[in-house]
């Protein structure tokens, strides 16, 4: 028997098996990726994926296979799908699926497990994942028979897309993957149902609370970015004349260059932003959620009436006390709010033209700033002078983030992503890859402290290898910024945050990756145009400066309101 002939053979053996059911199920699902590392108990499904129009990308950590798939899902709306093997393949899934699930991305996570016979008892590599990964998931299960798998699959992909998005975790044990089942057993149609339109009633309860209000503010959250809400958002805000913040997880679904916009709340300090909120009397949340960020920011005393719109009823908390709350589709929600309001209503408000002043000072300051190592302020009007409207960054978590959030201007939803719910460090890079396979005429940058760039970085093979255009920006203090930065607040001082770095641009060069390194601030930009330029994978090393961090804090706090 010829190769073809063999090859065929061992297919058509195989068709009927679990596995390759599974493969079919998730492609009924539309899963284009499936990102993992294969493993002694899972060699049936990875070898399912073979041909099967699933493109599987081969990671070199599963951590960094779970941040893909959040990131893939958080940026298509589809469930993005990880795969590992049982034991410590499974267990290094568990970080990136509790981002997805505090981030409200959609996401699928896939892991073998023992045999059936042998779960029972203590066994070579066997634990309880179900009950590991059930309180950082909307479901966890294991796979019991072989005629299970297309109700399972499709009851993962049902709650992983649910009107509040999140992690689904399916152990699939050795045994049941090898096995057959029955002959009528295929994948079920996929039937999904919204209650678009929001209630009349909480519409008119929600204008008795607007038409008294004096100096109202809107709130947007993650959940108005995943429902593409930024048009009625801007038709709101103009009708109304009432200023709009986002949260960190929001930027862009309000452009940050509209005059009504107040720029993002979430930094640890009292931000300009959170002056427009310091006065209001009532805060229309749209899309908000509260793991997003701390509502006693933004109301401290209880005191601010909430009208809640979102597709699903808000966290109890006693400094977000719901007057009013509409479900249902956000941007129907907001235009039939907008046109139950009387005629001509609209408010007086100056509040964003003062605050959108101090943003753009900071930015200025930083353009115009020389000094090397750069300043935070620096880099971040470089990265955004780079960049089009359109193209997309990741800032990870560390001190980089917090000047990206609060200062990058954003100007479409999800264009700069940060993780808010989890702030899990070292999920830019793997991100970056998963941005651009699901963005593909995007530009695409990951920015990251080198404490979060080690982390993960051994995933430059794997963009070099699949042929992933990315550049990474790495900021250097060899430091864990961020939390020198707490410390030095609270305590005055601050210890064990200090580290050291390997050569990153011949680092990155060993991996096959382009390397920059950044010695003077007015090499950033250029650096960042000519990576952007190829269609390679690039690193920037570029010093950075955080005694800014610091002077922020001093000045912020210097400051009062009311605006």
């Amino acid at each position: 028997m010829g190769t073809e002939g063999a090859t065929r053979s061992r297919t058509t053996a195989a068709a009927d098996d679990v596995a390759h059911l599974l493969v079919r199920c998730l492609r009924a699902e539309g899963v284009e990726y499936v990102f993992g590392i294969p493993g002694e108990e899972n060699i049936r499904f990875v070898d399912a994926l073979s041909g099967s129009g699933i493109r599987y990308v081969l990671v070199r950590h599963e951590q960094a296979a779970s941040f893909m798939a959040e990131i893939y899902g958080r940026l298509t709306g589809r469930a993005g799908v990880c795969s590992a093997t049982l034991g410590p393949g499974a267990i290094n899934l568990l970080l990136g699926t509790a981002d997805a699930m505090t981030n409200s991305a959609p996401m699928v996570a896939l892991a073998a497990q023992g045999s059936l016979r042998r779960t029972h008892k203590e066994s070579h590599q066997v634990i309880d994942l179900v009950s590991m990964f059930a309180p950082v998931t909307q479901w966890a299960a294991r796979v019991e028979c072989p005629d299970a798998v297309p109700e399972m699959t499709r009851k993962a992909f049902k709650i992983a897309q649910s009107e509040r998005p999140g992690a689904v975790f399916l152990a699939v044990p050795e045994d049941i993957e090898a096995e057959r089942p029955a002959e009528h057993v295929a994948p079920l149609q996929i039937d999904t149902v919204h209650a678009d339109a929001p209630s009349l009633t909480q519409i008119a309860r929600a204008v008795e609370v607007l038409t008294t209000a004096r100096r109202p503010v809107v709130l947007a959250g993650h959940g108005a970015a995943r429902a593409r809400a930024s048009e009625a958002l801007v038709r709101f805000a103009e009708r109304l004349n009432i200023p709009v913040a986002t949260t960190f997880h929001g930027k862009g679904v309000f452009p940050d260059d509209h005059p009504n916009a107040l720029g993002a709340v979430g930094f640890m300090h009292h931000d300009y932003s959170n002056f427009g909120f310091d006065t209001a009397d009532v805060v229309i949340c749209v899309g908000y959620e509260i793991q997003e960020f701390d509502p006693t920011k933004i109301n401290p005393n209880g005191d601010k009436r909430i009208v809640h719109v979102h597709r699903f009823p808000s966290e109890v908390d006693a400094h977000y006390p719901v007057a009013v709350g509409i479900e249902g589709d956000l941007s129907q929600a907001l235009d039939a709010l907008a046109s139950a309001l009387p005629e001509g209503f609209t408010y007086d408000s100056e509040s964003s033209v003062k605050i959108r002043a101090l943003l753009d000072d900071e930015l200025a300051y930083g353009r115009d700033n020389d000094a090397f190592p750069l300043v935070p302020q620096r880099v971040v009007s470089d990265v955004r002078t780079a960049l089009d409207r359109h193209d997309i960054v990741l800032a990870d978590t560390g001190a980089g983030k917090m000047w990206m959030s609060r200062l990058y201007p954003t100007y479409e939803p999800d264009t700069c992503l940060v993780s808010n719910g989890l702030s899990t460090m070292g999920f830019a890079l793997p991100g970056a890859l998963a941005a651009k396979l699901a963005r593909p005429d995007r530009r695409v940058l990951a920015m990251m402290g080198d404490g979060s760039f080690l982390m993960n970085s051994q995933e430059l093979e794997t963009a070099v290898r699949e042929h992933i255009p990315l550049i990474v920006l790495v900021l250097v203090d060899e430091e864990y910024g961020l939390i020198t930065w707490k410390m030095e607040l609270e305590l005055g001082r601050h210890s064990h945050t200090r580290f050291t770095n390997p050569d990153l641009v011949a680092y990155a060069e060993s991996f096959g990756a382009h390397g920059y390194q950044v010695e003077s601030a007015d090499q950033l930009l250029p650096a960042l145009r000519r990576a952007l330029d190829d269609e390679g994978v690039s690193v920037i090393a570029c010093p950075v400066d955080y005694t800014e961090n610091l002077r922020l804090t001093d000045r912020l706090g210097s400051l009062s309101g009311p605006f």
